[in-house]
């Protein structure tokens, strides 16, 4: 017998491989849908699923997962603490930044799998999982990732910590030491 949680997020799950809501429902492979802790007091929001994600129908199993996992690893944490999830539930086309119509087609996916795990820390990775996180909580902040990552804002019943994207390390290996610190001031936090 499925508990509440898993029975929602299995019925969230059904309807979000079946969506068309936007014109990536034609490009992607498969829809990639949240996974991890399900009772977790906190919730990881990245972007979309990389080429890796979308062939395998798991999130940050890529090169963007491995820089994710020696993050955590650094900061003795593991993926199994937390619930998991994109803004983006299918692969952006050549890793371009999601169109506003995309990133309003698939909010709702979103909006509702934090109202099921209803966690009590939200930390978005990066740019446009910060920027639709505030928006939706009301938090009123320049979106500077270097000045905001590792902070934590209250907005409702909710703390967020926003975090630098793992695969910002892919791109921008200089930031390794202030990525290594912000995700142990996330363990600290906790």
């Amino acid at each position: 017998m499925f508990n509440s949680k898993t029975h929602r997020l299995e019925k969230l799950y059904q309807e979000l491989k079946n969506c068309q809501k936007c014109p990536l429902a034609l490009t992607r492979t498969q829809v990639v849908c949240g996974e991890g802790n399900i009772n977790s007091n906190v919730f990881l929001i990245g972007l979309a699923p990389g080429k890796d994600e979308d062939k395998k129908g798991r999130m940050f199993v890529g090169r963007a997962g491995k820089v994710l996992d020696e993050l955590l690893k650094k900061a003795s944490l593991h993926r199994s603490y937390f619930y998991m999830s994109n803004l983006i539930k299918c692969m952006l086309p050549n890793n371009r930044p999601p169109k506003k119509d995309e990133i309003e087609a698939c909010t709702s996916y979103l909006d509702e799998e934090i109202e099921i795990i209803n966690p009590d820390i939200l930390v978005p990775l990066g740019f446009f999982a910060t920027k639709y996180i505030f928006s939706k909580y009301g938090i009123s902040c320049k979106i500077e990732m270097n000045s905001i990552c590792g902070k934590i804002f209250f907005a409702e019943n909710k703390k967020i910590m926003p975090l630098h994207h793992p695969a910002s390390l892919l791109y921008s290996p200089n930031l390794k030491s202030i990525m290594e610190r912000t995700y142990i001031k996330l363990k600290n936090f906790l």
